[in-house]
């Protein structure tokens, strides 16, 4: 199919990342954490036990902390992921001649809604794009529940096309080994490099979630791509929660121990994270770069997630140009 043939055709493509709240207030964390942690891809716990937990003792006082952290990291635009996402589909936008947009998991826009309007808008093939690129049953699949709730309402459904996860595509390996590479260049090399994925659950694992195995591979593609030794490319968890075991190293507790083991300078990244967030701009660079200076480390150094850049924006359109073949 010719760019002339899409750009006159009922196509689209959306990005679809986690979700953020519409304020960095606790009304509008509240409800965005009661509709992300009700998810049963999230927590699985059956609802008589987990609802009263979420209700009672979780939301009135994690909403709380959860919006004293927003507040510190929060843009004028808005919140740092919506307004990176809004940037990368404006920057995808230029690149292909079908339409695109966004939607999130939890909040605003809504999956079912955003396709919604699509169907209407007459937009027949819909090309949806999760920004994960290590697939995990509770951030990839997530949104395939939501995208068959939206095709069960449908008496005319518009075909899809769904992109499962792209860590071992080559411009997805090209442009995070760019973007170490890009900062060695500003900063230099430091003693180690650090992937802090987004922890969940070790049982999630054990049940058949391939996320832990592609978080591995993902470092050590890196390592290969940089040419640097696979020890000095570290994995570990972060953002963890509840008393039940998660995947492990801890981000927190490894971060106390590696300047005893001579790793005094450090450089750290989140190969998970497609844009800039709570996680990343508050979790992972400010809170764990106090506990790695406090047990002694000398530098600690964030690298930012790919975001909108050039090399990130290709590979979306790389993926949504093969994604329409045969279409």
């Amino acid at each position: 199919m010719t760019t002339q043939q899409l750009s006159h055709s009922a196509y689209a493509v959306v990005l679809v990342n986690l979700g953020t709240p519409a304020a960095p207030e606790v009304p509008a964390i509240k409800a965005y954490l009661k509709q992300f942690l009700s998810d049963k891809r999230v927590v699985d716990y059956p609802d008589i036990l987990w609802q009263p937990i979420l209700q009672l003792a979780i939301l009135p006082f994690r909403s709380r902390k959860v919006a004293k952290a927003y507040q510190s990291i929060w843009w004028p635009e808005g919140s740092p992921l919506r307004v990176i996402t809004e940037r990368q589909v404006h920057a995808l936008q230029q690149q292909l001649p079908i339409k695109v947009c966004y939607a999130m998991t939890y909040g605003e826009p809504a999956i079912g809604n955003t396709l919604q309007a699509l169907t209407e808008q007459g937009v027949k093939r819909i090309v949806i794009l999760p920004l994960y690129p290590q697939y995990s049953a509770t951030t990839t699949a997530a949104v395939s529940d939501q995208v068959g709730d939206f095709l069960r309402s449908c008496r005319n459904q518009p075909e899809i096309r769904f992109h499962k996860h792209y860590h071992q595509h080559p411009l997805y390996r090209q442009a995070l080994a760019a973007s170490v590479q890009q900062h060695w260049q500003q900063h230099g090399q430091a003693d180690a490099l650090l992937l802090s994925f987004h922890g969940i659950p070790k049982r999630f694992v054990d049940l058949g979630d391939p996320y832990e195995a592609h978080c591995f591979e993902t470092a050590a593609q890196l390592a290969e791509d940089l040419g640097w030794p696979q020890d000095k490319v570290i994995v570990s968890f972060q953002s963890r929660v509840g008393k039940e075991q998660w995947l492990q190293p801890y981000t927190d507790q490894l971060l106390q121990t590696l300047p005893a083991r001579g790793i005094k300078n450090l450089q750290v990244l989140s190969p998970a994270f497609a844009a800039d967030c709570l996680e990343t701009l508050e979790e992972l660079s400010e809170e764990n770069k106090e506990i790695f200076l406090h047990a002694g480390g000398e530098s600690y150094q964030y690298i930012a997630a790919l975001n909108d850049s050039q090399p990130h924006i290709d590979l979306f359109a790389t993926i949504v140009q093969q994604q329409l073949q045969g279409w």
